[in-house]
């Protein structure tokens, strides 16, 4: 995850589901809000994967539980098919398949230390683990997921590509 500052933070698991994205954002905000505590809004790029999609309900629901949670209005920003060149995520991407390029990533430890060799704009970045329970293909129910809607602000131009969701309680008030 990075922030305008350019820091880098990865968070790695056993596998990505729309629990452990919501995981490792709160994760990651756990680490870093202790500098950041004039931030009130997080602007996320994401490339409209199956696990992070601004239509898949359990991701969603875990982002609008991140807003409360954290005070902060989140804005989630999708690129559009087949522009991810654009993402700057896909940069910081390639420059850790340099460093485990031909590497049998077979441990933790291995996976840990080929991205602690890396550099993102000269800085190594922190590394970390989640652990938990992941299943896959959980999906919120229709009611529940009708009152998570009323919470989710789409643009009006591009509402799959721009959603905005304000916590309950603003940070800081």
């Amino acid at each position: 995850m990075i922030l305008v500052t350019g820091t880098l933070t990865l968070l790695f698991g056993d596998h990505e589901t729309s629990d452990f994205w919501g995981d490792c954002l709160r994760a990651w905000w756990k680490l870093v809000r202790h500098r950041f505590r004039h931030v009130r809004r997080l602007v996320i790029y994401l490339d409209n994967g199956p696990k992070n999609s601004g239509t898949r309900t359990q991701f969603l629901k875990r982002m609008i539980e991140f807003a409360d949670w954290s005070g902060l209005e989140i804005r989630l920003l999708y690129y559009p098919p087949y522009h991810s060149k654009y993402n700057p995520i896909e940069r910081c991407w390639a420059s850790l398949q340099k460093k485990w390029n031909g590497v049998l990533l077979t441990c933790w430890g291995i996976v840990r230390t080929c991205a602690l060799r890396m550099t993102w704009k000269g800085q190594h970045p922190d590394v970390d683990r989640i652990e938990g329970d992941y299943p896959t293909g959980v999906i919120v129910p229709k009611a529940e997921m009708k009152l998570l809607n009323s919470r989710l602000e789409r643009s009006s131009t591009l509402p799959k590509y721009d959603i905005t969701i304000k916590p309950k309680r603003p940070r800081g008030r």
